[in-house]
């Protein structure tokens, strides 16, 4: 199963056309999108197959999922905010079920404790085989128990145009991940990420990946 990534970078960045060219060139399985504006609900009329949007509360962008396949959208799951004084609004986590695998499309927080807190109490409420996948936010090593990271190890952000990050992570349990990489990041600041999963066990029930 072929799975792509991206934060597009809400207004300025990928337009709905350039998720729809990726799309045709790469002939993904799943696409899970961050920062994605309302105009990607024009996605299938471009690209085909089903989409799946979901925005955030007071914020001009949210999280997207495609897929050519058929999918099940499970809860949207509110993750942990911070109590200090002006707050931001929630983020969420956007559930999707492919067979017997659920896959949480995520945008985490910037802060490096929170975002930490945000993945645990995301991987409590998963059961099974499941993948983590989106952009993490995330510094340094992220750890949880029973899941491993089997994302590509290249740098996916240049912060400042200097600092080279990888923000953009796949953390998984009882899945095997047969290859992973990055792409050019185009109108993005963020290079999408293609990941060719597997179960660990092969009665497990996944679509045949798009050739």
């Amino acid at each position: 199963m072929k799975i792509i990534s991206w934060n597009l970078l809400r207004r300025t960045g990928a337009a709905v056309k350039d998720v729809a060219e990726l799309i045709q060139q790469e002939k993904p399985d799943l696409v899970l999108m961050q920062e994605a504006t309302s105009q990607v609900i024009r996605l299938p009329d471009l690209a085909g197959g089903t989409l799946f949007h979901e925005p955030m509360d007071r914020r001009i962008y949210g999280l997207a999922a495609w897929s050519p396949h058929e999918v099940t959208p499970g809860e949207t799951f509110t993750l942990p905010v911070s109590r200090m004084p002006g707050r931001l609004p929630p983020r969420i986590a956007q559930i999707l079920h492919v067979g017997e695998i659920t896959f949480a499309n995520v945008h985490l927080s910037h802060g490096q404790w929170l975002n930490r807190w945000q993945l645990h109490r995301l991987c409590t409420s998963l059961t099974g085989p499941a993948a983590i996948i989106g952009d993490y936010n995330a510094v340094g090593p992220t750890i949880l128990p029973g899941f491993r990271d089997i994302g590509p190890r290249e740098r996916t952000h240049m912060c400042g145009r200097m600092i080279p990050l990888r923000l953009d992570r796949c953390l998984a349990r009882s899945i095997r991940c047969v290859s992973a990489t990055t792409l050019a990041r185009g109108a993005s600041d963020h290079h999408p990420i293609v990941l060719h999963l597997r179960p660990e066990h092969h009665h497990q029930a996944w679509p045949v990946a798009a050739e």
